[in-house]
């Protein structure tokens, strides 16, 4: 699994010794000092994480996460920040932050908070240009949460949590809100429409998804 990282932080010591940290890990570090070059950046290359301090140059690290949210943007994001006030700690998760980090802290602490977050990625299922997140039953396409119905994300998640095995009509039925073969063809062409999931009819058993 790729293990890219945006760091922004405009002290640039401090920059430089969370680099060497991360690195460290086997994460690869890219470091940028400002609001419009983390923008930059993000939209030059894929993160799996983004570590930002909020008082930087140009824009600050709220306001940067929140376009990034905006523009659909889902890549997870720790925030690292002298700022203690319950409202920035508030508006940091409100506006799509997974983790915020008092400074100062101990270097360990962003290493223990970076690897839980990395560990927690890496459970979510990968197929393809797909990520599925089971926990939520949120499926993505290159990052792009997709809108699925009721009974399709009924069958994706049977499907993603099932890949390699062929799964039983009955099974599949149960997603359904008026269970027939027609219906079900239905809804699995839909399915494979709106994901593009290779999914194959089994002749008189069932559907599976093979591995990818």
């Amino acid at each position: 699994m790729s293990r890219e990282i945006l760091l922004l932080e405009d002290d640039i010591e401090l920059a430089e010794t969370l680099k060497e940290l991360l690195e460290g890990e086997n994460y690869s570090v890219d470091m940028v000092h400002n609001g419009n070059d983390a923008i930059d950046a993000s939209y030059e290359k894929k993160y799996q994480l983004y570590v930002f301090d909020i008082n930087v140059p140009d824009m600050n690290g709220l306001e940067l996460l929140e376009s990034l949210r905006q523009a659909d943007d889902t890549t997870p994001a720790i925030f690292i920040s002298a700022l203690v006030d319950i409202n920035s700690i508030s508006k940091a998760f409100e506006i799509g932050a997974d983790d915020y980090i008092k400074k100062p802290f101990f270097p360990q602490e962003l290493i223990i908070r970076v690897n839980a977050k990395f560990t927690q990625v890496s459970k979510d299922i990968i197929y393809n240009n797909l990520r599925y997140v089971s926990s939520k039953k949120e499926l993505y396409m290159e990052e792009k949460l997709l809108s699925l119905g009721e009974v399709q994300e009924c069958l994706c998640d049977i499907f993603m949590t099932n890949i390699g095995n062929t799964l039983d009509k009955g099974i599949l039925m149960d997603c359904l809100v008026s269970a027939s073969d027609t219906a079900l063809r239905v809804a699995i062409n839909k399915l494979k429409q709106t994901t593009s999931l290779p999914i194959k009819n089994v002749r008189g058993v069932g559907y599976i998804l093979e591995k990818s």
